[in-house]
C-alpha cells in the first residue's frame, strides 16, 4: 500500500458548476472502492430551488449543506470508510469546514476555462444548475494555492483524469490501465 493513500481518507473533488465533479468523483470512488458522496444531494431544498431560478447561493445558504456534507463524511470516516466527495468548495473557508475532519483531506480541483464550462451548462440537462449561475460561481472561486490541491486539467477524457489523479497521489502506478 502507498504511504500516501494510507494517510488520504477523504478526496474532495472541486470546482465550479459543469466542471466534471460528479463524473470524475463517481468514478475515482468507483476504482477505489471508496464510498462516493454527492455534494448536491446535501444541499437543502431553498438552496436547489435557488439555484434552479439562477441565483446565486451566499455564504449564509451554503454554511448548513457544507456543514451537513462534513457530518456525513465524519460519519464514514468514524466507520473506518473512505470518500470521495463531489463538492464545489469554491472559497477557502469552505474547504477549512472539511479540513476540521483532520489531515486525511485531499482535494482536487478540476480547471476548466470558461469557454469550456459555459458550453457544457448550456447543453447540460436534467441538473439545478445551468450557464445562469456560471459568472457567479467563476467569481465566488478562491483557487486553491499551490500545494494546497492536486490541480487537473478537467478537459479530458474522465478515463485519463482518473489515472492523472491516482497516479499524482501514489494511489495506483502510471503504467495501471484506466477503467472508467
Amino acid at each position: 500500500m502507498s504511504k500516501v493513500l494510507a494517510e488520504i481518507r477523504h478526496l474532495v473533488v472541486m470546482g465550479v458548476a459543469g466542471s466534471g465533479k460528479s463524473t470524475i468523483g463517481s468514478a475515482l470512488a468507483s476504482r477505489l472502492g471508496w464510498v462516493f458522496l454527492e455534494g448536491d444531494h446535501f444541499h437543502p431544498p431553498q438552496n436547489l430551488e435557488k439555484m434552479s431560478r439562477g441565483e446565486s447561493l451566499t455564504d449564509t445558504d451554503r454554511w448548513p449543506w457544507l456543514e451537513a456534507l462534513a457530518s456525513e463524511m465524519a460519519v464514514f470516516s468514524g466507520r473506518g470508510q473512505s470518500t470521495v466527495v463531489a463538492c464545489s468548495a469554491l472559497r477557502g473557508v469552505y474547504r477549512e469546514i472539511f479540513r476540521k475532519l483532520g489531515s486525511g483531506i485531499q482535494f482536487v480541483f478540476l480547471h476548466v476555462d470558461r469557454d469550456e464550462l459555459a458550453h457544457r451548462l448550456e447543453i447540460r440537462t436534467g441538473h439545478f444548475a445551468d450557464a445562469r449561475i456560471l459568472d457567479s460561481q467563476l467569481g465566488t472561486l478562491e483557487p486553491p494555492l499551490e500545494g494546497d490541491s492536486l490541480r487537473v486539467d478537467g478537459t479530458a477524457a474522465p478515463s485519463e483524469i482518473v489515472q492523472d489523479i491516482l497516479v499524482q497521489f501514489g494511489l495506483v502506478s502510471e503504467k495501471s490501465s484506466p477503467s472508467v
